[in-house]
């Protein structure tokens, strides 16, 4: 959120930052604590943007921290992704960048702690046997290992941590109440075996701590005060502030909890974005139809564009799915303002002034950003050999269509009206080339007589074109929300998500154009260059969003 946003976290704040209350005096200190299994989404930038917003607003800290604790699936290179996509969102965390792997130790150690006060046991149910005892709001849990003697408890936990037993064969649990109408204090499990070696600390450990029990350590380590997350762990919050309570370090976060982003045509469960890459219904992760940020950068999303959505849609105590048309109402008002002009033909059509002569060439400056005079204007060469959309000429025009068709006056953006004499025809009777001719006393676009053109059609050089692929991408999934009830979501996949062009011609100032750069591409969208398959040579260029804004304001 930004520094002048005000929502019910920022209430809370303000009223603990009063003489009195629980922060007078102090520094608000925030965190963001992914856990490096996959790459950040549109879900992760909201959670961002309230995190270093709320740090921002109050000119308090926020503090990067990975939450390594599950060595299962996590891996360096999502660490270093997980930064990329931070910064690229505008964020940064100076030399506050932690693991949550740093605290094993002292975990360990508390662990121990909890034990030696009467806290905590070592239990050799299995998960399944944890699952058959939990009880229902009626009966109690139930567990056998519940009175272990404190010292049989310190033994086992320390051979535990020694590797003398398998994965799964006990576990650490808290003691608190196994009658509790909140099941996450049922003595929940603490620690478990994994000889799943660890990303960063190899085979050191093969006892980890769960993240109930990790979490409020962590953020009191690194002096904490509000600790954000999303609406999942409100039930989780009674166990965060009993760890707090019972461990031994000297601090006091409090937690608190605001709804995630839902957005509709959309999943953002990391299982089935992973699933999505793995099973190759996508290119990768970097897809530019994944919500994934690095996704979203390839689609053409600007950091703008991500953190306006988010100032949007809010900070909220309630889920609700916002409309993927506001995130692209946001991406194109950013590109309006800020993206440069060009033209490009996607479907060409040759175009030939029969009457334009064969040795005489034009150039015309155009306008790079009608919205910024000081972006200047760019050369644009003409010649008596164009290409035009395919659906730019009609041969028999049905009602209401005013562009190119025979006897039809149009206007080439920026160069000449043109009138349509005709077309030629293959052997298939497909139309190959339109024919025209030009009005010499109209160059600029404006006919001499005062007689009006009603449309005006886009065009490239044929002399100097540049080829190039564009791909056009739409939603991943036809249903609005592949993520319902008991859905398989794999089954709501659209089936022409990606369509993609080749052949075709682009202006040729586009030649060297690289990633990042955006266009307007005129009247036919938002593209901009592939930053991972365009190289010079071969141009590729991605659809962004389409010029039309569908979002209901």
């Amino acid at each position: 959120m930004s520094e002048n946003s005000t929502n019910f976290i920022h209430a809370i704040i303000d009223e603990e930052l009063q003489e009195g209350g629980r922060c007078y005096g102090k520094t608000v200190h925030t965190r963001f604590p992914p856990e490096p299994n996959g790459y950040l989404h549109i879900g992760h930038a909201k959670a961002l943007c309230i995190d270093f917003g709320t740090a921002l607003k109050y000119g308090g800290l926020c503090n990067l921290r990975m939450d390594d604790t599950n060595p299962t699936k996590e891996d360096e290179e999502f660490v270093d992704a997980i930064q990329e996509d931070i910064h690229w969102l505008g964020f940064d965390w100076d030399d506050r960048f932690y693991y949550a792997s740093d605290y094993f130790e002292v975990m360990y150690e508390q662990a121990v702690g909890l034990i030696k006060k009467g806290l905590a046991y070592v239990c050799e149910l299995t998960p399944d046997q944890v699952r058959e005892n939990r009880g229902d709001l009626t009966h109690p849990a139930i567990s056998p290992y519940r009175d272990r003697p404190m010292e049989e408890s310190l033994d086992l936990f320390t051979r535990m941590r020694a590797g003398e037993f398998e994965d799964g064969r006990m576990t650490l649990r808290a003691k608190i109440d196994l009658t509790s109408g909140n099941f996450n204090m049922r003595d929940p499990v603490i620690y478990r075996i994994n000889h799943c070696p660890h990303h960063r600390q190899g085979s050191k450990w093969c006892i980890y701590p769960m993240y109930d029990f990790a979490h409020p350590i962590e953020d009191m380590m690194e002096g904490i005060t509000h600790s954000l997350c999303s609406l999942e762990f409100e039930d989780h919050r009674p166990l965060y502030n009993w760890v707090v309570e019972h461990v031994d370090i000297d601090a006091n976060p409090r937690q608190i909890e605001f709804a995630r982003l839902g957005i509709n045509y959309t999943v953002m469960s990391k299982r089935k974005l992973r699933k999505l890459v793995e099973e190759g219904y996508v290119s990768g992760w970097d897809d530019p139809r994944m919500p994934t940020l690095c996704g979203l950068r390839r689609r053409g999303y600007t950091p703008t564009s991500v953190r306006t959505f988010c100032e949007k849609i809010g900070v909220a105590k309630v889920p609700n799915t916002v409309e993927v048309a506001l995130l692209e109402a946001c991406l194109r008002e950013d590109l309006n303002e800020n993206a440069r002009r060009a033209m490009a033909v996607l479907h060409p059509v040759k175009l030939t002034l029969t009457n334009y002569p064969d040795d005489q060439t034009d150039t015309f400056e155009v306008e790079n950003n009608p919205s910024k005079p000081e972006d200047g204007t760019r050369a644009v060469t003409f010649s008596k050999h164009l290409w035009i959309e395919a659906d730019d000429f009609m041969e028999e025009p049905v009602k209401g269509y005013f562009r190119l068709f025979p006897g039809n006056e149009v206007r080439l953006k920026s160069a000449y009206v043109i009138r349509c004499t005709g077309c030629v025809k293959d052997a298939q009777g497909n139309v190959v080339e339109v024919l025209a001719e030009y009005d010499p006393d109209s160059k600029g676009g404006n006919t001499a007589d005062g007689r009006k053109v009603k449309s005006t059609i886009h065009w490239v050089d044929a002399a100097t074109a540049v080829d190039a692929e564009v791909r056009l991408y739409s939603n991943l999934f036809a249903d609005a929300d592949p993520d319902a009830g008991d859905k398989d979501f794999l089954t709501c996949l659209a089936p022409n998500s990606l369509e993609t062009l080749t052949g075709c011609k682009l202006e040729a100032a586009l030649a060297d154009a690289a990633a990042p750069a955006s266009y307007q591409f005129m009247r036919l969208g938002y593209f901009c260059v592939d930053n991972k398959d365009s190289a010079p040579g071969h141009l590729v260029f991605n659809r962004s969003v389409s010029l039309k804004d569908s979002f209901k304001k």
